[in-house]
């Protein structure tokens, strides 16, 4: 029987990456029914809104999706679709494994750090004030007054928010993902010694969810001191858990670690629902010129067929991804050694060479 799978191309360069693992992914044997929907830009002009009802109710309908990447405007515009999709479905888990494959050009190697970043809350929640509004000098007059602090009038606001139900779900994911891929330690990262309130709360609680699964080493590191460490021992760190922001952060120095966004998957996992995505950008200056990498999203895509149970195919997709790496000849101008080397092949490309291993066994 086939998965219904909602299948969102997205924007730039995210409807040639979207086609190239919609190929991969049926050339491993799983059925697919596709329910295809486009947000972003484009859509806004003809919609209205950059995210329609209608992804979200795809999304709830097939519980489970699929999206290329969306631009997000820097500073104006719409809000991102991506955050906006995570927030809307309580997508609270980002799982972005970073890993490191033979053949990618990196100074580190036998890299495999898991990072599992909370998708809903923090700085991300959404909760601003900009410069001139009428909250912030109420909210500076609720500062002053507990004697903690003044905010200048002259000030933008965003609210860090940090809660114990959110934080609980996140560590408990954290730890029933080490324990279900034969992973030994979790490690805890926030900026508690100066946020105690609030990133003080996170590590509270993930000493109590720790608590519960004795068979998983548990430790702790403050996000500064965490960034000079992986870039010195990387191999030291399995599964990482941290609030939204440095999530986000950390989950693009691990990518770099092992090659970079390129190569870099992601999912966004709630209660039922979950949708998978490249963790990189539109790079909508490449829209058109079928060039981009797109294994990103063809290792998302491996992620979504371990989630729909269906192992096998994605070990298959991973070997394939693998060899394709390790042979260097049927990559992306960005995996050769010299990016302007004219033996690279453009993103149908890539899907061809992966598709002819999958069909060969």
């Amino acid at each position: 029987m086939a998965y219904a799978v909602t299948l969102i191309p997205g924007d730039g360069t995210g409807p040639e990456i979207t086609e190239a693992t919609r190929r991969v992914l049926e050339a491993t044997g799983v059925e697919f029914d596709w329910d295809v929907q486009d947000v972003g830009a484009d859509v806004m002009e003809t919609e209205g809104t950059p995210l329609p009802p209608r992804v979200l109710e795809s999304v709830r309908r097939n519980k489970v999706g699929i999206k290329g990447p969306v631009t997000t405007p820097i500073g104006t515009g719409f809000r991102s679709v991506n955050v906006a999709i995570r927030k809307e479905l309580d997508l609270y888990s980002c799982l972005r494994p970073c890993k490191w494959y033979p053949g990618v050009r990196t100074r580190f190697e036998k890299v495999d750090i898991v990072v599992v970043r909370e998708n809903t809350e923090d700085l991300y929640a959404g909760i601003e004030f900009e410069i001139g509004a009428p909250q912030i000098a109420e909210i500076g007059r609720i500062v002053r007054e507990a004697g903690v602090g003044k905010i200048r009038d002259d000030s933008g606001l965003s609210l860090k928010i940090i809660s114990e139900m959110g934080t609980r779900r996140i560590v408990k994911f954290a730890f029933d993902y080490a324990r279900a891929n034969g992973r030994k330690k979790v490690t805890a990262v926030t900026k508690a010694n100066i946020m105690k309130f609030t990133d003080g709360l996170f590590y509270d609680v993930a000493r109590e969810v720790a608590r519960d699964y004795s068979d998983i080493e548990y430790d702790e590191y403050l996000i500064d001191a965490l960034c000079m460490q992986l870039v010195q021992r990387p191999e030291n760190y399995d599964v990482l858990v941290l609030p939204n922001l440095y999530g986000d952060i950390i989950s693009d120095l691990c990518a770099g670690l092992v090659g970079g966004l390129g190569l870099a998957p992601g999912g966004n996992i709630g209660e039922e629902l979950a949708v998978f995505e490249p963790i990189h950008g539109s790079a909508p200056k490449y829209k058109g010129q079928n060039k981009v990498n797109p294994m990103a999203m063809m290792f998302s895509g491996m992620l979504m067929l371990k989630h729909l149970g269906e192992a096998d195919a994605a070990d298959s997709l991973e070997s394939a991804l693998a060899a394709t790496i390790v042979e260097g000849k049927d990559v992306t101008y960005d995996m050769k050694a010299d990016r302007n080397d004219p033996s690279a092949v453009g993103t149908s490309g890539v899907a061809d060479a992966i598709v002819r291993k999958l069909q060969a066994g």
